[in-house]
C-alpha cells in the first residue's frame, strides 16, 4: 500500500486478523483490489465460490463490476442466492455490497432489460440520466453521509470517493447513509441492520476508503466478540 495514502490501523489489525472474512468469487472482477486492500487493513481474506465457503464466516464482502444479469446468472449458476441470504438473514454475517454488489441487493434493473436482483433491499437499479454529465459517473466525487452511521465513523464530512457506473439505485425506506450529488441525488452508499452497501468503490479511494472499510471490519469483529 503507497505509504502517502497510509492508515493507523494498529489498534484495528489484531481483532481483524483474527476475522474470517469471505469474498464472494462469482466472476465478475474486482477481486485483486479488493483482498490486497482487506489484507492491508490486517486481515487474510479467503475467497469463495461456493455454497460451503459462506456457511461459516464473521463477514462477507460481495465486490463487482460489470452487467447486473450476467451477475444475476453467475450467482444463480454458482448456487449462492440461497447460501448468501442464509448467512446474511439467518445469521445475521455482516456484508459489505461494493459497486454492483450494491445494486444486486435491488428488486430489479433496468440494464439491459429487466432483470430481478437479490431483493434483500426495496430498492431499483436504473440508468443515469443523460442530463446529470458524462455517462458513466467515472471520477472522485463529494458524499455527503449520515455523521453517526458506523460505517462512515471517523470519516471527515465532504470527503471524496471514487466511483465507476453508469446505473444507480433508487431506494424506498430508510435504507440510505450517504448521497452524491451527479446532476440530482443518488444513492452512493446504504446501510439495513448487518447489510452494508457503496455505489463508490472503497478499495480504490485511498485513505477514505480504507477508512470504510476499516469500519466495517470493526463493526463484524464487534459482532463476532473478536474485538481487540
Amino acid at each position: 500500500m503507497d505509504a502517502k495514502i497510509s492508515i493507523d490501523v494498529t489498534e484495528a489489525r489484531a481483532a481483524a486478523g483474527r476475522l474470517d472474512v469471505a469474498v464472494v468469487n462469482y466472476g465478475m472482477g474486482n477481486l485483486r483490489s479488493v483482498v490486497h486492500a482487506l489484507e492491508y487493513l490486517g486481515c487474510t481474506p479467503r475467497v469463495g465460490s461456493k455454497a460451503e465457503d459462506f456457511k461459516i464466516c464473521d463477514a462477507i464482502v460481495l465486490p463487482g463490476v460489470g452487467a447486473f444479469g450476467e451477475a444475476m446468472a453467475n450467482l444463480k449458476q454458482q448456487e449462492l442466492v440461497q447460501p448468501l441470504g442464509q448467512a446474511v438473514f439467518e445469521r445475521a454475517t455482516p456484508f459489505l455490497g461494493i459497486c454492483l454488489g450494491m445494486q444486486l441487493l435491488a428488486r430489479t434493473s433496468e440494464e439491459h432489460g429487466r432483470h430481478d436482483g437479490l431483493g434483500w433491499v426495496d430498492a431499483e437499479v436504473r440508468h443515469v440520466p443523460q442530463e446529470s454529465g458524462r455517462v458513466p459517473h467515472v471520477g472522485w466525487s463529494s458524499i455527503r453521509c449520515e455523521p453517526d452511521d458506523p460505517l462512515f465513523a471517523n470519516i471527515e464530512a465532504g470527503s471524496s470517493f471514487y466511483f465507476d457506473h453508469s446505473l444507480y439505485m433508487i431506494a424506498n425506506g430508510n435504507v440510505r447513509v450517504a448521497q452524491v450529488d451527479y446532476g440530482h441525488p443518488m444513492v452512493a452508499a446504504l446501510s439495513k441492520d448487518n447489510i452494508f452497501a457503496t455505489q463508490f468503490h472503497p478499495e480504490k479511494s485511498q485513505r477514505s476508503g480504507l477508512k470504510l472499510l476499516r469500519n466495517f471490519l470493526n463493526i463484524s469483529a464487534r459482532e463476532a466478540g473478536k474485538t481487540s
